[in-house]
C-alpha cells in the first residue's frame, strides 16, 4: 500500500478502532460479565454456576410484576404521546409560524439536565407546590391536600417529566429531517387536491420522515423505559420502575443480590427489544392498512382539531418546564415561605453560603469530568468524519448504528459488568473511570449534532485549497473548522450537558467516590430540606445553559468582522 493510500486510511482506522475498543468493547464486556452474574457465575462472592438459582430469587421477588408494567406503561407512553405531540405541533405550525420558533422557546428545557428538571417539577407539582399554593384560596385549602401529585402509583408524573424533556429532542429530530422533504410543495399540492393540513403529513409527509427519525426515537423509548433518576424523583416509590428496583438491588449492602440483579438486568434488556420489536411489528401493520387507507382518498377534517390539541399540550409543557426551571432557583434562595404564599417571606443566601463542604466538590468533579468527556468525544467525532472524506468511502450506516449502541442498550443491563472490569483492573472508582464511561453515552449524541453540517460542508471549498497546495491537516485546520465553528462549539455543548446529567454511570463507575452534582442532586431529592436541593439542582441546570451561552457566543464573536454581502452583489 503506497503512503498517500495509508494516510487516507490511517485516521479513519484509528477512529475506527477508538469507537471499537473504547465504546462497543466496554458494553460487550458488561453485557457479558451480567449475563454470567444472571446465570449465577460470579467468583468475587463465591457464586460459581451456571444455574438459575438467580432468576428464581428474581421472580419471588415481591413487587416485579408490579414494577414491569409501570415500565411498559411510562416508557412507551411517554414516548408515543412526545411523539404524537412533536409532530402534531410540526404539522400544525409549519407553513404558517415557522416551528423554529417554537423548537428555540424549547432549548432550556433540551438543555436541562433530568435530574433538575425531575427536582423543578416535583417542587410545582407537590401538594405543597406552587399549582397547589395557587389553587389554595380558590379551593378554601388551610393545609396542602393529601393527594399523590408526585411519586403517583400510575407514574403519570414521571411520564409527564420525560414528555418535557423529550419533545424538545424530537422538535428539533423533525426540523432536521424535515429538511431532507420537500414539504411545502407536497403541501400544496396534497391541499389542492382537497386534503386537510393534518391528512396530508399522515398520508404523504409522515411516511418519509419515519425512516429519518426511527432511530432517534428508538433512543427515546430506551431511555424513557430504563431512567433511574426521574424515576427516584417522580417516579412510583413501592413498587418502583424495574430500573430503580434493579438499582437498589444492585447497590444493597448483601452481595448475594448482585445475583437476581444482574438477571433483572437483562430482564430490562429483554423489555426494551420487546418494545424495539413492537415498534417494528406496528411499522409494518401500519405500512399494510395503510396503503389501503390511502387508497380509499378520504379527505377528513377531523385531523385539524388534533393539530390544535397538541400545540395546545406544548404550552402546557412550556410552563410547567418554566415553573420548574424557577422553583428551584426560588426554593435555593428561600428562608420562610409559609403556606399558601406564592412567594417566599424572607431570602437568604445560607443555602449558597457552604461550598466547601458542600457542593464546591461536586461541582468540580461535574465540570472537569463535563470538559474531558466531551472535548474526547468532539476530537473523536471531527477524526471520525474527516476518516471518512479522506478516505472517500462516504458514511458507514452499520458503523453509525453501532456509536448509538451505548444509548439503545438499557445502562443498568451493563454498567454493573463493566464496573467488575474496572474492579479487576483497579480503576472503579477513580475519576479517570467515570470519564471514559460518561464518553460512551456523550460521543453518539456529539455524532448526532456534528455529523449533518460536516457532511453538508460544500466540498469545493477542500478541493480549491488542495488545487492551492494545502495539505489535508492545512485543510483540516484552515478550513473546515473555521467554516464549522458554530456546529463544532454547539456539539460541544451538547456533549457537555450530556456528561452533566449522567447520574448511573457515575453512580455504578465511581463507586460513590466521585460525587457530582447529579449524584447529590438526587439524593437530596429525597430529604426535607428543599432549599439545599435547589442550590444542587440549580448549579447542575446552569452548567449546560453556559454551556449553550459559550457555544452561540464564541463564533460570534471570532467571526465578528466577517461581512453579511447577501443582497449587496448587484444583479
Amino acid at each position: 500500500m503506497s503512503g498517500g493510500a495509508y494516510s487516507l486510511w490511517s485516521l479513519r482506522a484509528v477512529a475506527l478502532g477508538c469507537v471499537s475498543l473504547g465504546i462497543l468493547a466496554p458494553v460487550a464486556a458488561g453485557m457479558w460479565q451480567t449475563v454470567r452474574a444472571a446465570f449465577g457465575s460470579l467468583p468475587a462472592i463465591g457464586a460459581f454456576g451456571p444455574d438459575a438459582g438467580p432468576w428464581a430469587d428474581l421472580l419471588a421477588m415481591p413487587g416485579l410484576l408490579a414494577a414491569v408494567r409501570l415500565t411498559i406503561v411510562t416508557g412507551l407512553g411517554a414516548t408515543v404521546l412526545s411523539l404524537m405531540v412533536a409532530i402534531g405541533v410540526c404539522a400544525a405550525l409549519h407553513g404558517r409560524r415557522s416551528p423554529r420558533l417554537a423548537a428555540r422557546v424549547l432549548v432550556p428545557f433540551l438543555a436541562m439536565p433530568h435530574a433538575a428538571l425531575a427536582i423543578g417539577l416535583a417542587f410545582v407539582l407537590a401538594p405543597s407546590g406552587w399549582i397547589g399554593r395557587a389553587m389554595a384560596p380558590w379551593l378554601g385549602w388551610d393545609r396542602p391536600p393529601d393527594l399523590a401529585t408526585v411519586n403517583d402509583p400510575w407514574g403519570l408524573a414521571l411520564i409527564l417529566g420525560l414528555m418535557i424533556k423529550e419533545v424538545p429532542f424530537l422538535l428539533f429530530v423533525l426540523l432536521s429531517a424535515l429538511t431532507q422533504i420537500p414539504v411545502r410543495q407536497q403541501m400544496a399540492a396534497g391541499r389542492a387536491l382537497g386534503y386537510g393540513r393534518g391528512m396530508v403529513w399522515i398520508k404523504v409527509i409522515l411516511p418519509q420522515l419515519w425512516p429519518l427519525i426511527r432511530l432517534p426515537v428508538m433512543i427515546v423509548l430506551a431511555y424513557g423505559m430504563s431512567v433511574v433518576d426521574m424515576a427516584l424523583i417522580l417516579g412510583p416509590s413501592n413498587p418502583p420502575t424495574l430500573a430503580v428496583m434493579l438499582t437498589r438491588l444492585f447497590s444493597n449492602p448483601d452481595l448475594r443480590l448482585l445475583l437476581p440483579a444482574s438477571a433483572g438486568g437483562l430482564l430490562q434488556l429483554g423489555l426494551v427489544i420487546a418494545a424495539f420489536a413492537l415498534v417494528w411489528l406496528v411499522q409494518r401493520g401500519l405500512r399494510v392498512l395503510g396503503g389501503c387507507w390511502v387508497r380509499r382518498g378520504r379527505r377528513g377534517g377531523w385531523t385539524e382539531p388534533g393539530l390544535a390539541l397538541t400545540v395546545v399540550v406544548l404550552s402546557g409543557l412550556v410552563v410547567l418546564g418554566g415553573l420548574a426551571m424557577s422553583a428551584m432557583l426560588v426554593w435555593s434562595f428561600a428562608w420562610r415561605w409559609p403556606w399558601p404564599a406564592l412567594v417566599p417571606d424572607s431570602w437568604s443566601l445560607r443555602a449558597w453560603m457552604a461550598p466547601a463542604g458542600g457542593w464546591g466538590r461536586a461541582l468540580g468533579h461535574t465540570v472537569v469530568i463535563a470538559l474531558c468527556s466531551a472535548g474526547l468525544s468532539l476530537l473523536l467525532a471531527i477524526a471520525w468524519l474527516e476518516g471518512e472524506d479522506r478516505a472517500r468511502r462516504g458514511r458507514a450506516r452499520w458503523a453509525e448504528v453501532l456509536v448509538h449502541v451505548p444509548l439503545l442498550v438499557p445502562q443498568v443491563s451493563f454498567l454493573f459488568g463493566m464496573n467488575i472490569l474496572l474492579l479487576r483492573l483497579g480503576l472503579s472508582g477513580s475519576l479517570l473511570a467515570v470519564i471514559w464511561a460518561h464518553s460512551l453515552f456523550v460521543f453518539p449524541y456529539v455524532m448526532l449534532a456534528l455529523a449533518a453540517p460536516w457532511r453538508a460542508l460544500d466540498p469545493r471549498l477542500g478541493r480549491t485549497a488542495a488545487a492551492l497546495g494545502a495539505g489535508p491537516w492545512r485543510r483540516l485546520i484552515g478550513i473546515k473548522l473555521p467554516v464549522l465553528l458554530a456546529p463544532v462549539c454547539a456539539a460541544a455543548a451538547i456533549g457537555v450537558a450530556v456528561s452533566v446529567a449522567q447520574y448511573l454511570p457515575t453512580l455504578f463507575i465511581g463507586a460513590g467516590r466521585v460525587p457530582t452534582l447529579t449524584t447529590e442532586a438526587v439524593t437530596l431529592a429525597a430529604s426535607s430540606d428543599r432549599r439545599v436541593t435547589g442550590v444542587y439542582a440549580s448549579l447542575q441546570a446552569a452548567l449546560p445553559f453556559l454551556a449553550y451561552l459559550l457555544a452561540f457566543a464564541l463564533p460570534a464573536i471570532v467571526h465578528r468582522n466577517r461581512r453579511d454581502l447577501r443582497g449587496q452583489v448587484p444583479e
